[in-house]
């Protein structure tokens, strides 16, 4: 052997022996220092984690009947992921699985596509990695087809579910209050921590609006698991352990499902007769609120909806109903997101900001038919005058020249279109004292704030218009001009002065701002919350419809805290001077004919109309009342949009919505026992369903299958903006569950001829 031969030898046994060293290097760091996690990860590949859903608890209302139920429903849920494995990418899966279904495939197709940009419903808006529900009420023969020959079928699963039912107690739907659901998105689940995705819709489901959202964390309830063990093929061989799931709790409302159907059923009423009389009335919302306590007993809204069309999908034609302005954008909730202008109901504020700047609250003041503010004149009602009055007349006859009086005089004072350094603008201080252009706090997402001007405001708006008003007042409006010349020569003069001088604060807005009209917001909620507070004795309580959560045999989980309320800064005596003249206004005043014949010895209502105008459209008609008037307990108000005269529209509804409180009318029960809330939260009958079923509260068996309640398309809600922007005379309210600028356009008042 030469020496080059033996190097070579050499060389070779240190590479083997190099090579031993670490192999076994590498067998000891597996087997000691890593051996716990290789045992583990075998142990790993023996069984499967499955998460078990809890079961999403159910809204009930002060009595415990249900709004929002679970029912069964035997579901059939499809892997997107295993079917994009295959070599077609699932085609003759989900073409047998239509046959078996009774869909068509391309239906099918676009059941199971991901909802994204220019995809239109049905789509899945859920995670890509969830298993997709397509069909919620499968028949259990076609069912029993797919389970028995699941090798046809990979990926498909069909499975007993429970899905969310509405079943309208009393008539109350109350569909805006309460919400949806939605499949949770690969976004929420990269910021939510834990949650469990299983594609169960009591895991995988989530609150988009209403109480559904509100308390999602309650209603939701914890999944549990379940470890199984599983064979070289994966299937199950048996159970290694299980956690049992924890169901959601039962949230206990203050909704009280008779008062929530009479107020829906009295805003029908009222829009029917509303259009009987010309008018187009095509939206409406009925506040009933305690207040004593803040507690929402009705929260009414039109037009509504039927919150079941979320369950099982839902087409692009319907979701686009649910948006559209044909249908009247349904998914707002006029009670708490609607923005209008309040009319003289309206003038308990004023009444309050005159008396704190000065004027006797007992004083004389001449009510002329018009009142000049700079050079031009401001009307009252059909240009009527009442003569000399106090405050007290002043609202019972709903004179407007008084309250242009004390907001000229007081413009006057703080300098006019130069105003000193600090402005008092007693009227606006005075109506932010009050919660106008605040939010109430209300246990709901997405509420409105309303609007409250002044100086800082309109500077601000002109400047985020002035270029659009520029441009249409050297323009004009060409296409308005062809069908509507009148109006389209208003709004190039309206736009010529906003173009040149448009953020001066002039005496014509404070005038309208004395009586609820320009460019004054409000919503029902907030007038509610005031009207409260004048019955109360100066407590801004905070309206809240959560009072607890409790299990399915009637314990408590959590009982909510009524939020504490705020004082108002209104001297008391002011207070029960407008609350004695309110209570004339339906023996004697402007609401004395919408309750002719009803008995005010029984129950005796105290309340102020409202009429606010708006330019190209009928009057926004205002109701809002406390009652009873010696004893206050509740706060009624109604508001019907395009309805016209507080009178002849809201006041009648507001009557009816107390006719059915108290039981007035001839042969009819009470809605409320004595007028009075339910003390004690309700409770299930002892060994049976109940009120709060148990047949609801039954965990399904788990397998990978999806929810039943997916939505076909989900947009993240936008809080409401009152900053200033978009068309002059229009703010644009962007509600939960909805794409941007889709809400209803609610549009302020105009120079009115009444505010009555």
């Amino acid at each position: 052997m030469n020496a080059r031969t033996h190097f070579r030898l050499v060389v070779l046994y240190v590479l083997v022996g190099a090579l031993l060293l670490v192999l076994m290097g590498r067998l000891w760091t597996m087997q000691v220092l890593d051996g716990e996690h290789y045992r583990q990860v075998a142990a790993q590949n023996r069984t499967r984690d499955i998460v078990v859903p809890a079961i999403r608890g159910m809204i009930l209302d002060d009595k415990g009947r249900p709004l929002v139920r679970n029912r069964t429903a035997l579901v059939v849920s499809v892997d997107r992921t295993t079917l994009m494995r295959q070599k077609d990418r699932g085609e003759a899966v989900l073409r047998r699985l239509a046959g078996v279904l009774g869909i068509g495939y391309d239906e099918l197709q676009k059941r199971i596509r991901l909802c994204a940009p220019g995809i239109q419903r049905p789509c899945w808006p859920g995670s890509p990695f969830q298993p997709i529900p397509v069909d919620d009420r499968v028949d259990p023969k076609r069912a029993l087809q797919i389970m028995e020959r699941q090798e046809e079928f990979p990926g498909v699963t069909a499975q007993f579910q429970a899905v969310r039912e509405y079943p309208e107690p009393e008539g109350a739907n109350a569909a805006q209050a309460l919400g949806y659901l939605q499949p949770i998105t690969q976004d929420e689940l990269d910021k939510r921590k834990g949650i469990r995705v299983t594609g169960y819709s009591g895991v995988d489901l989530v609150g988009r609006d209403g109480l559904e959202a509100a308390y999602d964390a309650d209603l939701r309830g914890r999944p549990g698991v379940r470890r199984v063990l599983v064979d070289s093929q994966g299937r199950v061989t048996g159970t290694a352990s299980e956690q049992a799931a924890l169901p959601g709790g039962h949230l206990v409302t203050s909704i009280d499902a008779k008062v929530q159907g009479a107020a829906e059923q009295a805003l029908r009423n009222a829009m029917k007769s509303a259009r009987s009389q010309g008018h187009p009335a095509d939206a409406a919302a009925a506040v009933v609120l305690d207040v004593q306590t803040g507690k929402v007993v009705a929260l009414a809204s039109m037009p509504t909806y039927d919150p079941s069309v979320w369950t099982g999908g839902i087409s692009q034609e319907k979701y686009d109903a649910l948006l559209g302005k044909k249908q009247g954008e349904p998914l707002i909730s006029r009670a708490t997101q609607g923005q209008f202008a309040p009319g003289s109901t309206f003038k308990i504020s004023s009444t309050a900001a005159a008396v704190a700047d000065g004027y006797s609250l007992n004083g004389i003041y001449p009510c002329p038919g018009s009142y000049n503010v700079g050079s031009r004149a401001f009307r009252n009602f059909e240009g009527q005058g009442h003569g000399d009055m106090n405050l007290h007349r002043a609202l019972v006859v709903s004179c407007d020249t008084i309250y242009y009086k004390f907001a000229y005089e007081e413009w006057l004072r703080d300098g006019g279109t130069k105003p000193r350094a600090n402005p008092k603008d007693p009227m606006v201080a005075m109506a932010r004292k009050w919660g106008f252009g605040s939010r109430t706090g209300i246990d709901l997402p997405g509420e409105s704030t309303g609007r409250i001007p002044d100086r800082g405001w309109k500077r601000r708006y002109w400047e985020a218009t002035r270029a659009a008003d520029c441009k249409a007042a050297k323009q004009g409006y060409p296409n308005l001009e062809r069908t509507d010349p009148g109006r389209a020569a208003y709004l190039k003069a309206i736009a010529a002065e906003n173009c040149a001088e448009g953020y001066v604060w002039r005496a014509g807005d404070a005038a309208n701002f004395s009586v609820g009209q320009g460019d004054v917001l409000v919503t029902p909620l907030q007038l509610a919350r005031a009207y409260a507070a004048v019955a109360n004795g100066g407590r801004l309580v905070t309206p809240h419809l959560g009072v607890a959560v409790v299990r399915s045999d009637g314990s408590v989980v959590r009982r909510v805290p009524p939020p504490p309320a705020k004082k108002l800064d209104v001297d008391r005596k002011v207070l029960d001077y407008m609350r004695d003249a309110l209570a004339d206004v339906t023996k004697e005043g402007t609401a004395a004919g919408a309750f002719g014949g009803f008995d005010l010895k029984k129950v005796h209502v105290a309340g102020k109309t409202g009429t606010a105008e708006v330019y190209g459209k009928a009057d926004t008609s205002w109701f809002a009342s406390f009652a009873p008037a010696d004893k206050p307990r509740f706060a009624v108000v109604a508001m019907i949009a395009q309805g016209g005269t507080g009178a002849s529209a809201a006041a009648p509804a507001v009557r009816e919505i107390y006719e059915a409180i108290y039981g007035l009318k001839k042969d009819a029960k009470p809605a409320l026992e004595n007028g009075e809330l339910p003390k004690d939260l309700p409770k299930p009958p002892a060994g049976s369903g109940g009120v709060i079923g148990t047949s609801s509260d039954t965990t399904p068996s788990a397998s990978p299958s999806a929810s039943p309640g997916a939505s076909a398309g989900v947009s993240p809600g936008a809080s409401p903006d009152d900053s200033p922007g978009g068309a002059p005379n229009t703010v644009l309210t962007d509600g939960p569950g909805l794409p941007p600028s889709t809400a209803p356009r609610q549009e302020p008042g105009t120079t009115p001829r009444t505010a009555r």
